[in-house]
């Protein structure tokens, strides 16, 4: 049974539909966070680099990253309503959080030592419940939408 082997929390701004997590260090990532994102698609990988589109617009939404020593169960923590696996590519291992406006935190989400293949399995949950907020409502739709992300090491 897989282990947990660290979890961070984060409360990321939102902005035009969505974040990122690229490598702490710019000059690995060729193509730097929101180039090339295409809208509306939930988890996408590039070199280097996760994107991840939300419901709503520009809001505060909560995230926990989590890395494992092997593929986790299903979380059942909550009712994920995007749940999407993708493999990343980093040569760090190191990931910053990235918004509309560029770098958002100077915390590092550390994967592990040195860079590699890391399988990724991302969720969310609120989604609905923030986009009804956000265009039927003036109501603040910060804290709806959940992400957690988990992270394994791929075998080489």
């Amino acid at each position: 049974m897989a282990q947990r082997l660290s979890r961070q929390e984060f409360d990321v701004l939102v902005s035009y539909h969505g974040f990122g997590m690229q490598e702490s260090d710019e000059s690995f990532v060729p193509v730097e966070y929101p180039d090339d994102t295409e809208l509306g698609i939930f988890l996408q990988a590039f070199q280097g680099r996760l994107d991840l589109s939300s419901a709503a617009h520009t809001h505060i939404a909560p995230l926990a990253v989590e890395v494992w020593d092997g593929p986790p169960a299903p979380d059942m923590s909550q009712d994920w309503e995007e749940t999407k696996e993708i493999t990343l590519h980093t040569k760090s291992g190191e990931l910053a959080i990235w918004d509309g406006t560029g770098r958002a935190d100077a915390d590092v989400i550390r994967l592990g030592d040195g860079g590699g293949a890391w399988q990724v399995r991302a969720m969310s949950s609120g989604r609905q419940e923030a986009e009804r907020a956000e265009y039927e409502s003036d109501a603040s739709v910060s804290g709806i939408e959940k992400y957690l992300v988990q992270f394994w090491r791929v075998a080489p």
